[in-house]
């Protein structure tokens, strides 16, 4: 069992709520709405994981880098969180651009 991927998603992820919660981006911003976007959006992606694995298109390599944790056939431990990760990285970058377009958008009609 190697625990490599899953130690770098959570490291990952990890790291992404360290930046959101110093610039409340996202989760720390509006906790709630947050939560229940990332919830929707990683459920949203495992169903189309699973659809994929019920069609055949989707199947487990044979990476060393998993941990060998099945929560279905062919859908590995480390999916979820990365779909989780897919989100959270997807929302705080957007949440981030947006705030500096408003900055610009604000510091052009000031100056």
């Amino acid at each position: 069992m190697n625990l490599g991927y899953l130690a770098a998603l959570l490291v990952s992820i990890g790291g992404m709520l360290v930046l959101d919660c110093r610039y409340r981006l996202f989760l720390w911003r509006a906790p709630g709405r947050a939560a229940l976007t990332l919830g929707i959006g990683t459920a949203l992606l495992l169903a189309v994981d699973l659809v994929a694995i019920a069609l055949g298109v989707f199947k487990v390599g044979d990476s060393p880098l998993l941990s060998g944790i099945m929560l279905a056939p062919h859908l590995p431990l480390e999916e979820p969180l990365f779909l989780l990760f897919l989100c959270l990285i997807t929302m705080v970058a957007h949440e981030l651009v947006r705030r500096i377009r408003s900055r610009r958008g604000a510091a052009e009609r000031e100056g």
